[in-house]
């Protein structure tokens, strides 16, 4: 509002009273003279006149004591003074309420004799009844301040009016919707109950009523007689109905001007506004504007709040589900997350189908029963099925939702369905799977949920295929890494066998270990172990590579050094896509004697192998040889040893020497050899080897777990069979 508006209005409220003036004469207080001021403060009318007793003209004034005080200052001779005194001026429903601060002095003649009484005063009505507008609105400011609920304060607000008018007033407020082209009931104490409903979400328009109007035009309008004013045309009836002559309607606006409602002052006679009336309208459309904004500042921040909220919430949500989704490598767990993620969370009953072998397969349900679980899961789509959603969404790879029950046969009636979400599961935009969700009793989907929906379907996609392609190549590598490893180790002549494999990591890449045991001709065996430089496809190659030429070359070669001397040529002539790391390996032949085995070994830069015989530290075997796949003439000396019954020959990798502890310090030869000594005991078996060996090795590690793969393998001499 202006600052000159402004200064109106309090001028037009505030604004000081007209002294008054009356002389009265003799003990019945005839008056004698008065002021305009005087008469216009008793009444007017009838009252304005002279010559007649002050008891006569106001006789409510005996009862209030007033005439008693009089009769005191004219018998006394003393003045008497009132300050802010409360005077009901008029009877019955015509009397009014006054304040006044006023003086009764005698009229002294000479001689001391008195004469009668003056009385000189100020009308205060008007101060008072500012100062407890003014306390009222006050108050108001406060409510609002402390956020007190809207429909409080504005209820307040036309109390505070109605009580503090001068004349009959019903006061009400509507508030406008957020388009701004209705009004609804806001506050309106003292009007009727149905007339509140009537107008509550009337129009905003020209000739709509005062309110409707004056929302319209964005000024006051004043409708002093509705029996005759054209606004009121459609709404004559319910206003006589409700006993209403008069309604004046000053809009509500923002300080941005868009409308916030109107405030609205009704008579039940026709009236037209005073100055201040206009100025009580614009002040505390002004108060009700201040309520309405802050109102809607505090909505605009608690929706805010609520959006943060369930953005945050839907986070965790998806968090936590994700988590869930990717805590299992196997894909069939992955779904079935899926579905206990969905359930209940964004709807009673789910259901995740897969496609396999050109059929659908029900893999997960979740229900809040084990029968209503068992029904769901009991039920499989049909692929090709027209009237079945599944089938159409998988067809489609489009979400599809309604608010029935699905078509096809189910069991939809026994579960009480009364909705559905069926989204798909795509792999690079087709469909392999789909996540079904049903609703039952009041539960229905919107679009936050179906939201949420194909977001989880997304990430849970992803999850499951991820898992299906780790299953398949933890698979491929168990098959493959089976498939270069002995499936069990064969019966020798004059001799026992035990190994030991332990591959580092989880298993989906290919370890550069390996071992063989293999017969020769004439009752002989070959044996070897061995690491391959590098993992997985190209270590795998490898492994192959050495094993089956050693395996083919060996028949046909006279002894362990040519052999690893062809394998070295195989080495450098394979092709550069297939790895070029090089191997460390220990090949040997094994021959039956009548008091052991006799061995013949070339060691190709791989650990030195151990002889064990249980009754001191095991011995290493100083045999020289250079590692093969580096260059065409390695350096393969054999070397030739006899195990008498009892001894036993151990292979090992550096898996097992560079085993680390919690200290990061190596397993080590030394602590090999004195693992395999007096402690084994003798005679041993080669599985009593491994044990110790094994056992050994944990006890160092402790939880600091594999770093590389282990391999070891053990010959141990027996008498001859």
């Amino acid at each position: 509002m202006p600052e000159g508006d402004a200064e109106g209005d309090l001028r037009a409220l505030f604004g000081g009273s007209s002294a008054i003036f009356a002389s009265l004469a003799g003990p019945a207080h005839v008056v004698e003279a008065a002021n305009d001021a005087f008469f216009t403060a008793i009444g007017g009318g009838e009252r304005a006149r002279t010559g007649v007793p002050l008891a006569q003209l106001m006789p409510e004034l005996a009862g209030q004591g007033f005439i008693a005080l009089l009769d005191g200052v004219y018998r006394t001779g003393e003045p008497y003074v009132g300050r802010d005194a409360r005077v009901v001026l008029g009877t019955g429903p015509d009397a009014r309420e006054g304040f006044f601060d006023f003086t009764y002095e005698p009229r002294v003649e000479a001689g001391g004799i008195v004469r009668g009484v003056r009385v000189l005063g100020v009308e205060t009505t008007q101060v008072k009844h500012a100062q407890q507008l003014t306390a009222e609105h006050r108050a108001l400011l406060e409510q609002i301040a402390r956020q007190a609920p809207l429909a409080e304060v504005l209820e307040g607000m036309a109390r505070v009016i109605e009580d503090l008018a001068p004349e009959e007033v019903l006061v009400s407020v509507l508030l406008a919707d957020a388009d701004g082209r209705h009004l609804r009931h806001g506050a309106a104490p003292s009007l009727p109950a149905f007339y509140n409903q009537a107008i509550d979400g009337i129009a905003t328009g020209e000739g709509v009523g005062s309110c409707g109007t004056a929302a319209h035009r964005r000024r006051p309008v004043i409708v002093s007689d509705i029996a005759t004013d054209a606004f009121w045309d459609d709404f004559r009836d319910l206003a006589d109905k409700a006993g209403l002559a008069a309604c004046w309607s000053t809009p509500i606006l923002a300080r941005d001007g868009s409308l916030l409602g109107t405030f609205a002052m009704y008579h039940r006679t026709p009236r037209s506004p005073q100055a201040s009336d206009l100025a009580l309208a614009r002040v505390f459309a002004g108060t009700a504007a201040l309520a309405i904004e802050r109102h809607q500042a505090d909505q605009a921040r608690e929706a805010a709040e609520a959006r943060e909220k369930a953005a945050r919430d839907d986070l965790a949500f998806l968090l936590k589900a994700g988590t869930a989704l990717t805590s299992d490598l196997d894909h069939t767990q992955t779904l079935q997350r899926l579905a206990d993620s969905c359930a209940p969370a964004l709807a009673p009953l789910c259901a995740v189908d897969v496609i396999e072998g050109g059929r659908v397969r029900r893999i997960a349900t979740t229900a809040a029963t084990r029968e209503d679980q068992a029904l769901l899961a009991a039920h499989v789509p049909v692929h090709d099925a027209a009237d079945d959603a599944v089938a159409r969404v998988l067809a489609s790879g489009m979400s599809e939702i309604a608010r029935r029950t699905p078509t096809g046969p189910g069991p939809w009636h026994k579960l009480g369905v009364t909705g559905y979400l069926c989204v798909p599961l795509l792999d690079r935009q087709r469909a392999f799977g789909a996540l079904t969700l049903l609703s039952t009793r009041e539960h229905a989907f919107d679009g936050h949920t179906v939201a949420l929906a194909e977001e989880l379907a997304r990430r849970a996609a992803s999850a499951a295929l991820n898992a299906r392609q780790y299953t398949q190549r933890a698979t491929l590598a168990r098959d493959l890494q089976a498939g270069l490893l002995l499936p069990e180790v064969p019966a020798l002549p004059a001799a026992e066998a035990a190994v030991y494999y332990h591959p580092a990591g989880e298993g989906l890449d290919i370890g550069g270990d390996f071992y063989d045991v293999f017969p020769l001709a004439g009752g002989r065996w070959a044996f070897m172990l061995g690491d391959v430089c590098g993992r997985g496809a190209h270590a795998a190659t490898t492994t192959a590579l050495v094993r089956h030429t050693a395996r083919a070359v060996a028949p046909l070669l006279p002894g362990p050094a040519a052999v690893v001397d062809a394998v070295n040529r195989a080495l450098l002539e394979r092709p550069q896509t297939h790895g070029t790391g090089f191997v460390t390996l220990v090949h040997g032949h094994l021959t039956p004697t009548a008091d052991g085995v006799d061995l013949t070994l070339v060691r190709a830069g791989h650990n030195h192998p151990l002889v064990v015989d249980g009754l001191g530290p095991a011995r290493p075997l100083q045999s020289e040889g250079s590692l093969i796949g580096i260059t065409p003439d390695p350096h393969l000396p054999e070397h030739d040893l006899h195990l008498a019954p009892g001894e036993s020959l151990l292979l090992y990798t550096d898996g097992i020497t560079e085993a680390r502890n919690e200290e990061n310090r190596q397993f080590g030869e030394e602590r090999l050899a004195a693992a395999l000594g007096a402690r084994l005991g003798a005679p041993h078996t080669p599985q009593h080897v491994i044990d110790t060996l094994t056992r050994t090795l944990r006890a160092f590690t402790g939880a600091h777990g594999v770093d590389d793969d282990q391999a070891a393998l053990v010959l141990t001499a027996t008498q001859q069979r």
